[in-house]
């Protein structure tokens, strides 16, 4: 791949790829902009170790998964769940609230879910474009999404 070819890649996916980031950080648009620099400062850097142009979408998605997965690890809960709440209560929101209460469900769900989930229905990828993108079998897959569904459910309709 040229620079070129990554360059137009890039802006061709930009969107895509920046709202599946905001909606696996929950909403935070901030983590979700720094996964997203770093992500392709990664894939800037690598970009030569892509030989299909086809196969582009999946490489940087699970570039962004990966970095993400490598923030919450390193991540330390600094406030609690409660004091949060204040926060994002219906009374004090605005319209960029709007997705509150399923970033707030999404955020209590596995992180492999999460990520299935929102590959499968928000970005309209198949079981096996996700199971690589996320490095693991399609029966992973499809377990992590009838219970991130599952999850989903229960947590929404409280």
């Amino acid at each position: 791949m040229t620079r070129e070819q990554f360059i137009s890649n890039v802006k061709a996916t930009q969107k895509a790829f920046r709202r599946f980031l905001v909606a696996l950080c929950c909403g935070d648009i901030t983590l979700a902009d720094d996964v997203a620099q770093e992500s392709y400062i990664k894939a800037y850097l690598s970009f030569n170790s892509v030989s299909n142009l086809e196969k582009f979408n999946a490489w940087i998605f699970r570039i962004g998964y990966n970095t993400f997965l490598n923030h919450k690890r390193g991540e330390r809960l600094t406030i609690g769940y409660e004091h949060v709440k204040e926060f994002t209560s219906h009374e004090n929101a605005d319209a960029s609230f709007a997705y509150q209460d399923l970033y707030e469900a999404l955020n209590k769900i596995p992180a492999k879910e999460r990520s299935s989930v929102l590959l499968f229905y928000m970005q309209g990828y198949s079981v096996r474009e996700i199971a690589e993108i996320e490095d693991t079998s399609v029966d992973a897959v499809k377990q992590h999404l009838t219970r991130g569904r599952r999850h989903l459910r229960g947590l929404l309709e409280k």
